[in-house]
């Protein structure tokens, strides 16, 4: 007596798994330059860790023996594997397969990765190539009715937010379902002209009188530009290699912290060129990047959502080998000013950062929330105080570093006051209620004209107000903490890094991350 015969059957089904969608289907996939779902996971994944649940699930034909006479798997693979040794959940899509229409799919498949993602507290990556989830008109033919629509699992994505890291990687077109997956996580990525996303394709929208191609619809350029995706690459490789560099700042879990790094740079480091890179002259730009480089371990620095919300410049880094979030106003873009997009990028990044118990740096530059009618139709000033909102709900610790302006509503942002102020003002800093430009003129104007000499009254005006500026009137009164030397900014930042971990409290945050 042997089960013999019944592992060979096994072995043999995984086999016509393994055929995909078959020879002709796989060497369409390749001709189009992309990777097949096998070849994507492998890619992802350290060397040989996959272990895929679920192989041989799928749509299997009978011959009159009762024996299998043909079998198309699910376009769906999921499974456990291991990224720097830490272990991950995927889920991946089969365009081979009827374009990874989710009607050809077995629906339990895709719940089963979202939740075994959230009870053994693991990361999900999400590798999306089609509808995921979707259906087709062809579906009809075989189940001649229409159904009311729900999407099954959609509360182990939502419960995902509040307690695992998830990333979606868009590697070919991704509609309805294919697109809502790609949105709905903490890291998205879309590779340049290989991924689209887009909530229908464009027979869809030619049906409501558009004609567009895919690109048109829903390419990088678009969803890189409106915060759909954080990031575009040119490949697939670089693709894998974001979601893994992502991954290495994050915890598994809200369950746990960070994992810390073995420091690559001393945090006494003391960087010569800060003392001289903020113009004196405050309409003069500089590159707050390489400030925030200078600062951080070396070559730590992993920037997100670079193509939206230029005011501000989000991403992760290590301080002594100690994961944090960064945020950074970018007097490049408007001056640093908070517009209805740099607002949402803000609520987003310190979410992740609350959810995920990040320390979070701050270096502020930030003239205000952006002034005109184009940002009042945009809705920022709702947008703006749901940011402040943001910043004061979150309770991980927090350093701002005060560069230079901090102006208004949106510059007090810059951390919650009624925490303890961990604060570091370099001697650039400019701030107050409203920037004095401008408003000179207006609030002397009787005694201006009335004076004998008005230009020579103005320059007296205006070199009183400068001298009242000085950072150093502002700590007579402690409401600057401390001005430090900028050479001093990541000796300093390293020791908070270290001063922070025993603040961090793991488990769910009190308010959950929405997508």
């Amino acid at each position: 007596m042997s089960w013999k015969d019944e592992i060979e059957e096994k072995r043999r089904r995984e086999a016509l798994a393994e055929q995909m969608g078959g020879e002709e289907r796989v060497g369409r996939q390749k001709a189009a330059g992309k990777l097949t779902v096998r070849e994507r996971v492998d890619a992802l994944l350290d060397q040989g860790s996959f272990h895929e649940i679920g192989k041989i699930a799928g749509k299997g034909d009978y011959g009159a023996d009762n024996q299998l006479a043909s079998f198309r798997p699910s376009p769906f693979v999921v499974g456990r594997g291991v990224i720097e040794g830490r272990p991950v959940v995927v889920q991946a899509d089969d365009f081979t397969i009827r374009g990874g229409a989710g009607d050809a799919a077995i629906w339990q498949k895709l719940v089963f990765a979202e939740q075994m993602a959230n009870e053994y507290r693991m990361p999900l990556i999400r590798l999306v190539d089609g509808t995921g989830g979707g259906g087709s008109v062809k579906m009809l033919e075989k189940d001649p009715r229409t159904y009311i629509p729900q999407t099954p699992g959609w509360e182990w994505v939502v419960a995902n937010m509040a307690a695992s890291p998830v990333v979606a990687l868009a590697l070919g077109p991704c509609a309805g379902l294919g697109a809502g997956r790609v949105a709905a996580s903490h890291y998205s990525v879309m590779v340049q002209g290989l991924s689209q996303v887009f909530v229908a394709g464009p027979p869809v929208a030619k049906a409501i009188g558009e004609d567009v191609d895919k690109e048109g619809l829903g390419g990088a350029e678009i969803n890189g530009k409106n915060g759909v995706v954080d990031d575009i690459v040119a490949t697939e490789a670089e693709a894998f290699a974001a979601a893994r560099r992502f991954l290495s700042y994050l915890p598994a879990s809200v369950h746990t912290l960070a994992p810390r790094t073995m420091p690559n740079d001393p945090p006494s480091r003391r960087d010569e060129t800060l003392i001289k890179v903020v113009p004196r002259d405050r309409r003069v730009p500089y590159k707050m990047r390489r400030i925030v480089e200078a600062c951080v371990d070396s070559g730590a620095f992993f920037e997100t959502g670079r193509q939206w919300g230029r005011g501000l410049i989000t991403g992760f880094a290590r301080l002594n080998g100690f994961s944090v979030a960064v945020l950074a106003g970018d007097p490049m873009f408007l001056a640093g000013a908070w517009t209805a997009d740099v607002c949402r990028k803000l609520i987003k990044h310190v979410d992740l950062a609350q959810t995920f118990h990040l320390p979070v740096v701050h270096f502020v530059d930030c003239p205000g929330f952006a002034v005109g009618a184009k940002h009042e139709r945009s809705g920022v000033v709702k947008l703006g105080v749901q940011a402040m909102a943001a910043v004061y709900q979150a309770r991980v610790p927090w350093c701002s570093i005060v560069v230079r302006a901090a102006y208004g509503l949106a510059g007090s942002a810059m951390m919650n006051p009624t925490r303890v102020k961990y604060r570091y003002c370099w001697p650039s800093g400019d701030w107050g209620s409203l920037p004095m430009e401008g408003g000179i003129e207006a609030a002397y104007k009787r005694d201006i004209e009335s004076h004998p000499e008005p230009e020579k009254r103005l320059a007296e005006i205006r070199a009183w107000a400068e001298a009242l500026r000085s950072p150093f009137r502002t700590a007579e009164s402690f409401y600057a903490e401390e001005i430090i030397d900028p050479r001093d900014t990541r000796p300093l930042l390293c020791e908070w890094a270290e001063l922070a971990q025993a603040a961090l409290e793991t488990g769910v945050s009190s308010f959950g991350m929405r997508p």
